[in-house]
């Protein structure tokens, strides 16, 4: 694993949380500076069937109803992440999936949590996510997605515009994970490819394309072998 100098130098400074996310990606795709690549509008379209999938019809306890808005609201991060560490995002695609991820952390485990001891666990989950704030962003969020998906005008080509450079200073640790079967996850913990540190402080910083860990030895690599979620759904300075 070797050193790199990494996406950029930003400051340390961290990125907006998902409304000014949100209102940003707005603005640029109506004022024409960001229009859609394939890859952007694909994951786009999945994540909005996610966003207005109804709830299931059906008679059942109140219980079962509050589950299935939970199960609902948990697969619009599942689905999110799984484009998001697809890698085949532009940089303000990227910013705008992440940014959904953060707001949609506490269904990470609720109400279907993983059951091996090794899967992922990420700070922000309670026993009782906050479903009615979740269900908020639903319609909005649709709308957005529904822009960033759809086709571009005969003879329009994909223009992607700068989304800003960012950084962060972590406590704490890495992890990537694997799951070579439905019910098994491995996981393993970053280790700094110098002093073999593994706790930080880490200087994490990221260009929307990809992130670097800098650590307090002065080791910087780019090259950690993490996926983006893996890095971003821990950071405590990023909402």
């Amino acid at each position: 694993m070797g050193s790199d100098s990494g996406p950029g130098a930003p400051a340390v400074d961290a990125p907006p949380g998902v409304g000014r996310t949100v209102d940003a990606a707005r603005r640029l795709l109506a004022s024409g500076e960001w229009r859609p690549a394939e890859s952007d509008a694909d994951a786009a379209a999945g994540v909005r069937t996610r966003l207005t999938a109804r709830l299931p019809d059906r008679a059942g306890t109140s219980v079962l109803a509050a589950t299935d808005r939970d199960r609902r609201l948990q697969r619009i991060l599942r689905t999110t992440l799984h484009h998001l560490d697809g890698g085949a995002l532009s940089p303000p695609a990227t910013a705008l999936l992440a940014a959904v991820a953060r707001a949609f952390r506490p269904w990470h485990p609720f109400p279907n949590p993983p059951r091996a001891a090794a899967a992922p666990r990420y700070p922000g989950s309670t026993s009782t996510p906050p479903t009615a704030a979740g269900e908020a962003l639903l319609g909005p969020l649709a709308d957005l997605f529904g822009t960033l998906a759809a086709p571009l005008p005969p003879g329009t080509v994909p223009l992607t515009p700068r989304a800003e450079p960012w950084a962060v200073v972590h406590e704490g640790r890495f992890r990537h994970y694997g799951r070579p079967s439905p019910s098994v996850w491995t996981a393993d913990t970053f280790a700094c490819p110098a002093c073999g540190g593994r706790s930080g402080p880490w200087t994490v910083r990221c260009d929307w394309r990809a992130f670097t860990l800098g650590c307090a030895c002065g080791t910087v690599t780019g090259d950690h072998g993490l996926a983006f979620s893996e890095v971003w759904l821990v950071l405590d300075g990023a909402d």
